[in-house]
């Protein structure tokens, strides 16, 4: 009997250390789940919209869309979460255009029609990529562009916002980082010795200059909300927190009216000139 429980634990051992190591070597596989054919664009929804194409420092062609507002009232520079690719986020696109507000939304290398492959230093390169082509090519001043961030796009408009003044930036359903995330949703693992990829929001929010609006729902299924009040509690005044409801991809449709209330006042109040 105890030959057969110790060969029994010699292999659940042997199992649990390849799954380790499938967990540290595939890990990319788990933070990225970019789509490269794009479903739609703005125009399927009457949106008109410009197609762009920025070059990288390091030769990655970033793809991205500019969706002019008619009577603008500030721009968005959007950061998309870690799975498909800018053609899913119509919705989001539609809300900030009824709220006038123009958007620049773009794909990370290896997502949708950018070249490349996703990385960590490559996500936070493509950002601000995104932010020179508003500041020198569109010409917009800092302190007219709000930077918004979903899920892993928060932790990518973190990095930017820490190196530039925008007029206010909203982390949508974001984790304080990977390891922490990674040891809510897998604790039987050691995810902090395990994680390649750190994407620190909570770290650099006291290096923020700009007003903070965290956004977070308590039923999202993926980031728990104990996430989104970290935030929160960590950021500098002025600070906000609206709590939506519903899950993880769908809680900012499912709360739409206090969404757009919210986002509505958080933008005219620091629009810049």
């Amino acid at each position: 009997m105890l030959k057969f429980f110790g060969t029994a634990l010699g292999v659940a051992a042997v199992i649990y250390l390849i799954f380790l190591g499938y967990a540290y070597i595939f890990q990319s596989r788990m933070v990225y789940v970019p789509h490269q054919e794009l479903v739609a664009s703005p125009g399927d929804i009457g949106l008109d919209y410009q197609e762009v194409y920025l070059d990288t420092p390091d030769d990655v062609l970033v793809h991205g869309w500019f969706v002019p507002a008619k009577e603008e009232k500030g721009v968005v520079l959007f950061c998309h979460g870690n799975a498909g690719n800018i053609s899913h986020r119509l919705t989001t696109l539609d809300f900030l255009h009824s709220l006038d507000m123009s958007v620049f939304i773009f794909d990370y290398r290896g997502f949708g029609k950018s070249s490349g492959s996703p990385d960590e230093e490559g996500t936070y390169t493509d950002v601000q990529a995104a932010w020179n082509h508003l500041t020198r090519e569109k010409g917009y001043d800092p302190g007219e562009i709000f930077i918004m961030g979903r899920s892993l796009g928060g932790a990518v408009a973190a990095e930017l916002t820490v190196h530039q003044k925008p007029a206010g930036v909203i982390l949508e359903s974001t984790f304080q980082s990977i390891p922490e995330l990674g040891r809510d949703l897998m604790p039987f693992l050691p995810v902090k010795l395990l994680a390649r990829y750190s994407y620190d929001t909570r770290s650099k929010l006291q290096d923020f200059s700009a007003p903070v609006l965290v956004i977070h729902s308590p039923q999202d299924e993926i980031v728990p909300y104990r996430h989104g009040r970290a935030l929160y509690s960590e950021a500098r005044e002025p600070r906000y927190f609206l709590e939506i409801q519903g899950d993880h991809n769908s809680g900012y449709k499912q709360s739409r009216e206090s969404y757009l209330d919210c986002l509505e006042k958080f933008f005219r109040r620091y629009k810049g000139p």
